[in-house]
């Protein structure tokens, strides 16, 4: 029995029409698949959404482990019906299709709906920072390191053939303070992945939350720069800066006394850090998995790295090695390899 015909017969006392066809869910940039099984097709009586995690390419193990732990104790996860972890599917509550994203550029969406949904999301990012570190693994060095080589390798190696003399003088430098400051800043748990895509508007307009597999004990801003200042919506500087001093009040409240000053730089060189992955990871998934709509999303990445320099003389070179170099070559690389397509919303 292949895996496709095992997975059916896993599945066959939850449907109440074995043979049914299942509505393919919009995907993440893993190889996980999503399928949903309508009211009328469960044997529950409720939608449910089947998780199909291939276990030779994903290890379904950690989001079992972090969806039932952290639904135990309030995080608003999908809750777990069923799973196998043999064959790499799982049976998840039905959060519906509506990411914080497609809600947020609706036009029906209100400039105060969007500030009130922002701050429900810093809240409930609150919840997670409260959460037990002790079971999670430590955003160490080597981590870090290895994300920030994914910028390296992937987008200037790989996608614009940079050779190491392309790279600023003080490239390495730079590299290891993004590393010292991330560490040095309070740790708790992180999320990892806290934007627009990965938060989805239920039916009474709370948040649930979703891909949180890769969660890991980190810097306390790390998951506020996910969403803050998101790869996929370019929100102005002032609301960014409102919505970090939300969050900053938050933290104080629920942790320690620090001054926003120091919290905005955490914030700052935390996002530089994030960015440079995020980079990274697009070119790789254009490169490696031929997902070729992540390229659209690298320019976003660069320019709040590069707006995220400009608040510190110290990063002055590379402030302008970004400009002048980096952001010019990918825009020329994007003009040449891409069709075109819709761009990053602007909200203004």
């Amino acid at each position: 029995m292949d895996r496709s015909q095992r997975i059916k017969a896993w599945l066959k006392p939850w449907l109440t029409t074995p043979n049914g066809s299942l509505i393919t869910v919009a995907g993440d940039a893993s190889f996980r698949s999503y399928y949903r099984i309508s009211a009328s097709q469960s044997t529950t009586g409720n939608s449910l959404i089947l998780m199909d995690a291939p276990p030779d390419k994903e290890s379904s193990q950690s989001f079992i482990q972090l969806a039932k732990t952290w639904h135990a104790q309030g995080i608003k996860v999908p809750a777990v019906i069923a799973y196998d972890l043999v064959l790499g599917i799982a049976l998840l509550e039905d959060f519906g299709d509506v990411q914080l994203m497609q809600r947020i550029q609706a036009k029906s969406t209100t400039v105060a709906e969007t500030d009130t949904i922002y701050r429900q999301a810093l809240q409930q990012l609150m919840g997670i920072q409260a959460l037990p570190t002790h079971h999670l693994p430590k955003y160490s060095v080597e981590l870090l390191t290895r994300e920030l080589a994914l910028f390296d390798d992937w987008l200037l190696k790989d996608l614009l053939k940079f050779t190491p003399k392309k790279l600023p003088a003080n490239w390495s430098a730079f590299q290891q303070q993004l590393i010292a400051t991330a560490l040095a800043q309070p740790q708790v748990t992180v999320h990892r992945d806290y934007h627009s895509r990965n938060l989805m508007v239920l039916a009474n307009n709370s948040l649930g939350i979703i891909d949180f597999q890769d969660a890991v004990v980190g810097p306390c801003t790390y998951d506020a720069v996910s969403l803050i200042r998101d790869c996929y919506l370019n929100w102005p500087t002032d609301k960014q800066q409102a919505w970090l001093a939300y969050f900053h009040q938050l933290y104080c409240q629920q942790a320690e006394a620090v001054s926003l000053a120091e919290f905005t730089r955490w914030f700052d060189w935390m996002g530089m850090q994030r960015h440079l992955k995020a980079a990274g990871i697009f070119a790789r998934l254009w490169l490696r998995d031929g997902k070729a709509s992540f390229l659209q999303d690298v320019p976003l990445t660069l320019q709040h790295l590069l707006r995220a320099t400009q608040h510190y003389p110290e990063l002055a070179d590379i402030q302008t090695w970004l400009a002048d170099v980096v952001i010019p070559a990918f825009t020329a690389f994007l003009q040449q390899h891409s069709k075109p397509s819709k761009q990053t919303v602007q909200h203004d």
